[in-house]
This record gives structure tokens, sequence and C-alpha cells, in this order.
């Protein structure tokens, strides 16, 4: 088994609403990143699409019928990945010609709803998903709720990679649920690494014992606004987004953190491509004195017990369901 990863954290702005035009931005990033050896890439929470800021930026944003809420919402679910999503295709090509793994988040329609999903696209595998099991405060209006189908890992040759979205990390039962996964590399996938973000980071680092790539993004309006006009427009969203403040509204602050909670690379709030070799003898090194779900567990005391089957609200009778 490889001893050393080089992995890759790309800070950079998204294509907002206009998800088909952000996967060919991402294919030129991820073709940077595999050019200088990266073995692993990892973007922020809804790369694809952008993070919806107008519900934390834009004045009544929140309001029953705002016309322009509903626009953006439209839009982003027509916009949305779906299973087998023909435009992905080209993504997945890059991914089993480099070899690469590549983590980013999107904008994924499940039905008739939004889900916060970070994909794990894999060489000759179909992606790894993970759906945000908890939409933060103003984000419950625009993404329906994961499952435990999706909070899996991916074992590669090195050893196993996952991933937790935005708050979900301080997500006590899901940060344990994780560990006992054992993951060499975690994706901690944020829209800014905020101060205490990065603590968070950090603790999930020190606690996991295991690499964190925090990813963050920037974004300003002006993007917003790019990306309305590249699906077409609609007045009443950019009326909306004329009332977010003229600035950058997201401001990255990406890092690589190794396993004793140490910044092995970090940038500030513009465009940036990180890129660390993990020393992966950390790992054995940082279990002598702590594993959470080892030798520093009581599991006579305490038990979690996860449910990974998929909650689709619906099963026929040929599937198993009785009244």
């Amino acid at each position: 088994m490889s001893k050393t990863v080089k992995a890759a954290l790309i800070q950079a702005a998204p294509i907002p609403l206009a998800i088909g035009d952000g996967i060919t931005a991402l294919l030129d990033h991820v073709a940077d990143a595999a050019d200088i050896g990266a073995e692993l890439v990892a973007f922020g929470e809804s790369f694809l699409g952008g993070y919806p800021l107008w519900l934390d930026e834009a004045p009544n944003a929140a309001i029953w019928d705002h016309r322009g809420t509903q626009a953006l919402h439209a839009i982003l679910l027509d916009q949305a990945l779906r299973p087998n999503d023909p435009r992905l295709e080209p993504l997945q090509q890059l991914v089993d010609e480099a070899n690469i793994l590549v983590s980013v988040g999107a904008h994924e329609r499940v039905r008739s709803s939004l889900t916060n999903t970070q994909y794990l696209f894999r060489p000759n595998q179909p992606p790894l998903l993970h759906r945000k099991l908890v939409p933060t405060h103003g984000e419950r209006m625009i993404w329906g709720r994961g499952d435990g189908a999706t909070l899996g890992v991916h074992t590669a040759a090195w050893g196993a990679i996952g991933s937790l979205i935005c708050w979900e990390h301080w997500m006590p039962l899901a940060r344990a649920a994780m560990h006992h996964a054992g993951e060499a590399v975690h994706v901690s996938a944020w829209p800014t690494v905020r101060p205490m973000y990065r603590i968070a980071s950090q603790h999930y680092a020190f606690e996991g014992r295991c690499f964190v790539l925090a990813a963050g993004t920037i974004q300003h309006r002006a993007d917003l606004l790019d990306g309305l006009d590249r699906v077409g427009g609609d007045a009443d969203a950019r009326d909306l987004l004329l009332g977010l403040p003229d600035r950058q509204l997201q401001s990255g602050g990406s890092c690589i953190i190794a396993p004793d909670g140490t910044i092995l690379a970090e940038t500030g709030a513009d465009a940036d491509l990180l890129i660390a070799d993990l020393d992966l003898t950390a790992i054995g090194r940082g279990l002598t004195s702590l594993d959470s779900d080892g030798h520093y567990a009581r599991p006579d005391v305490f038990e979690l017990r996860v449910d990974r089957r998929a909650k689709l609200g619906v099963a026929d009778a040929e599937d198993g369901f009785t009244a």
C-alpha cells in the first residue's frame, strides 16, 4: 500500500445555477490538478450550481410566495444533477483516464426535490454520493434531508475516503459513524471555511485520526447574476439577486489538515490550488494515543445503531411492503 497520497484542494468560484457550464469549468480544474500528479482533488459545498446565497443575504427571501425565491428554486430543479446524468460523462472519462478521485458538491434532484449532495467520482466506478442529513437553518427552504443510505466511504488502494457537509461536523453521531468506517482522508465541505468551521475541521482530523481537506468556495454577487444570464434569465430572480450586497459573499479559507490537527496548507479569500503530500504513516502514529472507535471507546457503555436503508417514503408490495 502506498504510504503517501498527493491531495489537491481547489478553491474557486462556481458558475451558479448553470450546472452544465459549471461541469465544463470543473473539467479544467481537475485537469490542472491531474497535471501536477494529484491522486485526489476536493471542491467545496454545492460547487456545481453554487451555494444558494440569497437565503442568507437577500432581504425577504424567506417570505411566503416570494416570486424571486420561487424562480431560483425552479431554475435549480431544472438544472440539478440526476441519476446517470449524461452531462457528467466527460468528468467520469477524465477521472478514469487520470486515475484520480474527485469530491465535489452539487445540487442533486431526487424526484421533485433538491438535495445537497457531495459526489465522489471514482475511476471505473459509479460516483459515491453523500446527501446532507440535515440542511442547516434557511437551507431547509431549498434542500431535502438525506438518509443513512449515503453515509459511506470509498476504499481506495491507500485507504478509505469519506465526506460530511458543513454543519454535519457538529453531529456527534454522524462523526462517530464515519470514524467507525476508518477514514484515512475526509473531505469537509463548506461554503466558506470560517474560523469556527476550521476548528470543527481540525477537531474532526484529531478525533478521527485522519487527514481532512476543508474545502471552501468563493462567490460574488456578480457570479450569481452571470449564472442567471447563462440559464436564460428571469426578472423576478434578478430583482432578488440585486438585493444582495454587491461584494464577495463567500471567502474561501480552505485548508488541508493532518491527523494531529496541524495545518499542512492553507489559503485566503482568493482562488487557489492547495497541494499536500499526505504521509499516511501519521495516522498509525496518532492512533497510539487516541482511537475514538477502538481503544478509546467504550462499546460496553455506548452503542450506535445506523439505519442504512434508503428512505423513499413509498414501497411497493413486491418490495416487501406490509400495511
